[in-house]
C-alpha cells in the first residue's frame, strides 16, 4: 500500500530509545530511514536488553525493538573525511534527527546552522531531556530522571508506595512520539526548513493535561491514588477470584446496571451512595461491598458479562497474556522477521497501533547490522569500493 512518508529520507543520528522510537514510527509510515552510527560501537541499544547473547552480537533486544526497516551506515563525525561524507549525505536528506546533549552537534561542526546552509529545506529535530535552552539545558537526562522531574513518579502508586517509576520507559516513548508528530507536521507544511526542539520534560507534562489543569485551574495538588479513578466511583481496580478487574461505572446508568448485575441493587437506596459525589466520598466502603461479590468469580468472566450489559470492564492482564489475545494477535500489530542476519533467529517486533485504510503499516526489512548499508549509501554518493576500504582503514567510516 502507499504510505504517507515514502518520498522522504530521514537521517537518524539517535541512540537508545526516544530518537530511535521516533524514527521507527517514520519508517513504518514509509520514510527511508538511514541510521547514522558511530564507528565500531553504533547505537548503545545494540548492547542492551534481556538477552546477553544478542547484546554480545551487537544486536541487543533493545536495538531490535525499534530499528527494523532502517538502513545502517557508520561514520566518524570527528574525522574530517567522515564529517565531509556526512555533509554530502545531508544534501540528499529531508530530515535529520539527533538526541545528543544540546550543543554537541554544533561542537562537531554539523549543527543546524551548518546543515541548513548546505540543505536549506532540512527539517532538523533535536530531542533532549529539557530542551535547547533554560537553566537545566546541560543536565543529563534519562527516562527515569524525566519521570521524576515531571511529577509522574509523584502521582504513580498509592499513598503507601508513591513515588513510583512507571513500569516502562514512558518518558522516552512520549518524547519519541512527540518528535515524530512534529516532524510529520513540518514535512506537511514548511518547505523552507524547520528547527524542532523537543523537550522530553515538556512532552511528558503535555500528556498530563488533566493532572496539570486540576492544579492550575482548580487548585487541586496532584496526588497518588493508586488504582482508583478519583473522577468517579465505582471506578478503578477491584479484586476478583483470579486477579484484578478494572470497572468504570462512571455514569449513573452504569452504576444501576452494575449493582443490578451483582445483585446489589439495595446499595442504591443507601444515602452514602446516592450520587456520584457521595460514592466518591465513600469509595473505600463501596469497593468492599462490590468485592464481596466480585471475589466469587474470575475477573475475565465478570468482564465479559459487564461489557455485554454496558458497564466498561476489563481484566488486568500480563504482557504475555495480552499479546496472545486475538484482539492484538489478529490485527497485524506484531510483525515477524525470519532468520535475521547477525543473530540467525526469528523475531517478532511491535509496530505502530495504526491502520491506514484497513492495513497495518509496517516495514519489510529487519533491524540492520552495524554498517550493513555502508556500500549502498556511501556508494550512491560516488564513493567506490577502494575508497570505502581506505576510509574504513583510516577510521572515517
Amino acid at each position: 500500500m502507499s504510505k504517507p512518508l515514502e518520498s522522504f529520507r530521514v537521517l537518524d543520528l539517535t541512540n537508545v530509545l526516544a530518537g530511535p522510537f521516533c524514527c521507527h514510527q517514520l519508517a513504518h509510515m514509509g520514510a527511508e530511514v538511514i541510521k547514522v552510527e558511530a564507528v565500531g560501537r553504533g547505537d548503545l541499544a545494540r548492547q542492551l536488553g534481556a538477552d546477553l547473547e544478542l547484546s554480545n552480537k551487537n544486536m541487543g533486544v533493545s536495538f531490535l525493538a525499534q530499528n527494523a526497516g532502517k538502513k545502517s551506515v557508520t561514520v566518524n563525525l570527528k574525522h574530517p573525511e567522515g564529517k565531509a561524507l556526512f555533509l554530502r549525505l545531508v544534501k540528499t536528506a529531508d530530515v535529520v534527527v539527533e538526541n545528543f546533549r544540546p550543543g554537541v552537534m554544533h561542537r562537531l561542526g554539523v549543527g543546524y546552522e551548518v546543515l541548513k546552509e548546505i540543505r536549506p529545506e532540512i527539517i532538523y529535530c533535536a530531542i533532549s531531556g529539557f530542551g535547547q535552552e533554560g537553566p537545566w539545558v546541560h543536565r543529563p537526562a534519562y527516562d527515569q530522571i524525566i519521570q521524576g522531574t515531571s511529577g509522574v513518579m509523584s502521582i504513580t502508586g498509592d499513598a503507601g508506595s508513591a513515588p513510583l517509576r512507571v513500569g516502562y520507559p514512558v518518558a522516552d516513548t512520549v518524547g519519541g512520539v512527540t518528535a515524530a508528530f512534529a516532524i510529520a507536521a513540518a514535512l506537511n507544511g514548511n518547505p523552507r526548513g524547520t528547527f524542532i526542539d523537543v523537550s522530553m520534560l515538556e512532552s511528558m507534562l503535555a500528556t498530563m493535561g488533566w493532572v496539570v489543569s486540576n492544579y492550575l485551574i482548580a487548585g487541586v495538588e496532584p496526588a497518588a491514588h493508586g488504582n482508583e479513578n478519583v473522577t468517579s466511583a465505582p471506578s478503578g481496580a477491584f479484586e476478583a477470584a483470579q486477579g484484578l478487574i478494572n470497572i468504570a461505572a462512571n455514569k449513573d446508568e452504569q452504576w444501576d446496571l452494575l449493582t443490578d448485575h451483582l445483585g446489589l441493587a439495595a446499595l442504591r437506596e443507601r444515602p452514602e451512595y446516592a450520587t456520584r459525589e457521595d460514592r466518591k466520598k465513600n469509595r473505600s466502603a463501596l469497593k468492599a461491598e462490590l468485592e464481596s461479590v466480585l471475589k466469587t468469580r474470575p475477573a475475565r468472566d465478570w468482564a465479559k458479562e459487564l461489557n455485554r450489559i454496558g458497564v466498561p470492564s476489563g481484566a488486568v492482564l500480563t504482557v504475555p497474556e495480552v499479546l496472545e489475545m486475538p484482539q492484538v494477535a489478529d490485527r497485524g500489530f506484531l510483525h515477524a522477521f525470519e532468520n535475521v542476519p547477525g543473530i540467525d533467529r526469528d523475531i517478532q517486533v511491535a509496530t505502530t497501533g495504526i491502520k491506514l485504510d484497513g492495513c497495518a503499516p509496517t516495514v519489510q526489512t529487519p533491524p540492520p547490522q552495524l554498517g550493513e548499508h555502508n556500500a549502498e549509501i556511501w556508494g550512491a554518493l560516488g564513493v567506490n569500493a577502494e575508497q570505502l576500504e581506505a576510509l574504513g582503514k583510516d577510521g572515517a567510516i
